[in-house]
Formats: C-alpha cells, structure tokens, sequence
C-alpha cells in the first residue's frame, strides 16, 4: 500500500477548507484516510496553516509521499526541515 500526504476539501460551496490526510494513494480525494495530520485554510487572510510536524515527519520517515502542494504547505510548517534532519541522523 503506498501512502501519500495529500488535502481533501471540506466546506461551503466557494469557500474551501482542507484538511492534510495520510491516505492509500488509490483511494478517492474525499475517500478514505488513514489519518489527519493538519488543516489548510487558503481564504483566510493571511492562509492558515496548522500542520503536526511531528505525524507528518513520521510518516515521511515510514515512505510516504506528498503531493506538491502538501509539500509546499510542509515547508511551511517546517516539517520538510525536520524531516531532512532526521533522515540525515538515521543515515
């Protein structure tokens, strides 16, 4: 089973809110997820982003992949950073 870190949409009609999601990479964007691991909110000014570093560095470290927004919002959150450091250290 791949994972991949990706958003699913939640909210109204025009004003989406996304949650970040560790899902099966075959399963639908609203499908099915393992678990949650933030929230995106892109009509907040400035946009909002909340993201447990920790969960997401956790499963980068076990293989999953983010998709390009995510890791856009991942960098953000500086759990991109964290990850990097923690490969680095398990060599």
């Amino acid at each position: 089973m791949a994972v991949r870190l990706r958003l699913t949409r939640f909210g109204k009609k025009r004003q989406p809110y996304y949650r970040v999601v560790a899902s099966d990479s075959t399963s639908p964007r609203d499908g099915k997820f393992i678990e949650i691991i933030g929230h995106y909110a892109p009509r907040s000014e400035p946009s909002e982003v909340s993201i447990d570093n920790e969960k997401a560095v956790k499963w980068l470290l076990n293989g999953a992949k983010p998709s390009e927004r995510v890791e856009k919002l991942l960098q953000i959150s500086g759990a991109l950073d964290e990850f990097k450091k923690a490969k680095a250290e398990r060599g």
